[in-house]
């Protein structure tokens, strides 16, 4: 199914049924078929709303690079426009980013039942030198290969060199969704653990190396309410790498 929030057409589903809507906020660059599984989990018991995010899956880019707050405010529409008044909120590793976002938040339009975290994103790593090395050498090399007569003369090389840059996501975002991604990674929500104030489940890898389980034990800590559950031998998509563990985990904490 389709909606449209503020002009922008977002794909959703609803599985499942109950008095509580379940809401999954995805990852980064993945669409929302990849958490069937995280729906299934718990679907006896809770309706399950999976969407995707504008310019992630098939749903419209955001007029302009959005920080995480912006694509927050978007979901509070989002929820405003499909009448949830009270959720569940399960987010993995970006989604995890605005779930933080949104705990931290006073007068939230809707009920936050319980909260669950997977590998999700919101520490922002420490550099070593040779990465703030690496880092200065690309801000000068960049502003070297944009002075204009020098792009005239190797602009082929030079567009071959920018494609090569960055990570994975990075490379296969569009403009726009490059920004969003920018702007995501350079921000730390450290500072916000503390405010999450509401029961919290916390699920990782052991060999999560895109958020590694020392998040998670920041996040343990630093969090009133919140405990951790680690699913041995997997990485960053815990839940989809060991589904009968994360079932497990999931039914246990909400009682299914």
């Amino acid at each position: 199914m389709d909606i449209c929030v503020d002009g922008i057409k977002i794909a959703y589903k609803f599985t499942g049924s109950g008095d509580t809507t379940a809401v999954i906020l995805q990852g980064w660059g993945t669409s929302y078929p990849l958490y069937d599984v995280v729906a299934a989990s718990i679907s006896s018991k809770y309706r399950v709303l999976q969407f995707d995010l504008p310019g992630f899956g098939v749903s419209q880019e955001p007029p302009e690079s959005w920080n995480v707050d912006q694509f927050t405010d978007f979901f509070l529409k989002l929820m405003e426009a499909l009448e949830i008044k009270k959720a569940v909120l399960i987010g993995h590793s970006y989604g995890g980013r605005m779930i933080i976002k949104l705990a931290a938040r006073d007068n939230i339009p809707f009920e936050i039942e319980k909260v669950v975290l997977i590998d999700s994103a919101g520490v922002m790593p420490k550099r070593s030198a040779g990465q703030k090395f690496r880092v200065f050498r690309y801000k000068c090399l960049k502003k070297i290969l944009n002075f204009k007569p020098v792009y005239m003369m190797f602009s082929e090389l030079i567009e071959l060199w920018r494609s090569a840059q960055g990570s994975e996501d990075y490379r296969n975002a569009s403009p726009v969704m490059k920004g969003c991604l920018v702007k995501a990674v350079n921000e730390d929500l450290t500072h916000l653990f503390e405010k999450n104030k509401f029961d919290t489940l916390l699920i990782w890898g052991d060999k999560d190396d895109a958020t590694p389980l020392s998040d998670a034990k920041t996040m343990e800590k630093l969090m009133p309410s919140a405990g951790l559950a680690v699913i041995p031998g997997t990485g960053h998509f815990s839940f989809a790498e060991n589904v009968p563990v994360f079932t497990g985990i999931m039914q246990a904490y909400f009682e299914i």
